[in-house]
């Protein structure tokens, strides 16, 4: 059994005054001003949040990824993504909470856009541009919604989640350009990220994924390759040294105990693992992280696999 999680905030605990309801919207304010404007680091395991901030600014940090932002800005995170704010006083804006399994049942028809959900998306002021006001309607729709009792509540909440679950889509696919034929081309990457968020605790070899996806091994890395310029064994480990940064930098897990949640019975296994992927030590990183450190620049050695 691997150790708990400590980080995981639960949506019971999101939505603790409307238990009742399968999404949760609130003003950002509402628990910022309570925390002196700083959301600590967090993760949701099976929930995704949207937020837009309309007014003020925000520092946040992202699975370690710094993002100094002026609102406008949009947010989506996607599910295990450790998350801490710190919120310019004052600040103005809403969070929408639901769980990723109904998000997903909604977009159960298009797998594409499934799984292109699983990725976190920030919109800045400069990817917004001149959208901003149509993604607040979409917020703002919602939220009017979410504070109704009017007859088929649940069915227009389900059908304005999904609405604006699709104007981040968009948004991301014309702000970096990305066209039709891409989108495409990135399904089979798509779904081999989705299959690793499942499996990667488990140390399958690569063969187990392609033959889950029906293609060959060879096949897979070559899409990989074109789509993300990295192989598909890269991308297997890349997910798993994730894991295991959020786990050295957020709870008081032992290395050994890090190992064994990531899988490892051998504890000095992972440990020249993590070194030969990040370029340091387990517990050089976490002292790093303490230090107030940025992010260790990786060896790049994961590129030629």
């Amino acid at each position: 059994m691997r150790p708990s999680n400590l980080l995981v905030v639960p949506f019971r605990e999101v939505r603790h005054f409307m238990p009742e309801d399968s999404l949760h919207v609130e003003a950002i304010g509402v628990r910022a001003q309570q925390n002196h404007w700083r959301i600590p680091a967090h993760r949701h395991e099976g929930l995704h949040q949207f937020q837009l901030l309309t007014a003020g600014a925000l520092v946040g940090t992202l699975d370690g990824e710094r993002h100094a932002l002026r609102a406008p800005v949009a947010l989506m995170l996607a599910p295990g993504v450790v998350h801490g704010f710190d919120y310019e006083p004052d600040s103005v804006g809403t969070q929408v909470t639901v769980p990723s399994s109904a998000l997903a049942s909604l977009c159960a028809h298009s797998p594409v856009v499934a799984q292109r959900l699983a990725q976190t998306l920030v919109l800045d002021a400069a990817c917004l541009g001149d959208n901003a006001a149509d993604c607040a309607r979409h917020f703002s729709v919602l939220a009017e919604e979410f504070q109704s009792q009017r007859i088929g509540r649940a069915e227009a909440l389900q059908s304005q989640l999904v609405l604006l679950a699709l104007w981040f889509l968009r948004q991301e696919i014309a702000a970096t350009g990305i066209g039709r034929r891409q989108a495409l081309r990135d399904t089979l990457v798509q779904r081999y990220r989705a299959l690793l968020e499942r499996h990667f605790h488990e140390h399958r070899p690569l063969a187990f994924y392609a033959q889950a996806l029906e293609v060959t091994a060879d096949h897979l890395s070559r899409v990989c390759r074109a789509v993300a310029s990295t192989s598909a064994l890269a991308l297997l480990h890349e997910r798993v040294v994730l894991e295991a940064k959020r786990v050295l930098a957020h709870t008081p897990m032992t290395v050994s105990e890090a190992a064994l949640h990531l899988g490892f019975d051998d504890a000095a296994y992972f440990s020249r693992f993590f070194k030969a992927e990040v370029g340091c030590a387990p517990s050089e990183f976490r002292l790093r992280i303490a230090s107030g450190a940025q992010a260790v620049p990786a060896p790049g050695r994961s590129q030629s696999r």
